[in-house]
């Protein structure tokens, strides 16, 4: 990817981490199109370094920033000028996904009915 360091998955997965503050071993893998045996053994890798914290919720274990580790502000600055590196399209793909569910009974954009009328009446030609 961008070669900061050595490990392309680690890379990715720190990128994820910086992006998004938390995340999980499957939703990163999913993120990246990557094997998900690779992602979970960086984040143990990076947990067991002292970089990385975790904590389970429910079954899934999410993974943090520690905000102990020594490194941590150097590592952000350099993981952020990596972030503004990353291609437009790429950097779209990746880290515009949405997090958490939609609200239960919430419209989708252009479905709400004055949503709809005023899309509608913007498309006649004049």
């Amino acid at each position: 990817m961008l070669g900061i360091i050595g490990n392309d998955t680690a890379e990715k997965v720190l990128l994820y981490l910086q992006n998004y503050g938390e995340g999980y071993a499957r939703g990163i893998a999913a993120t990246y199109g990557l094997a998900l045996n690779g992602v979970q053994r960086q984040l143990l890798n990076l947990e067991q370094a002292g970089v990385l914290v975790s904590q389970a919720k429910g079954r899934t274990r999410v993974f943090q920033w520690n905000p102990r580790y020594p490194f941590r502000r150097e590592l952000s600055a350099l993981l952020e000028k990596a972030l503004s590196l990353v291609p437009e399209a790429q950097a779209r793909a990746w880290f515009l996904a949405r997090q958490r569910p939609r609200r239960a009974g919430k419209a989708l954009y252009g479905q709400h009915p004055r949503t709809r009328r005023r899309h509608a009446r913007a498309r006649v030609p004049a």
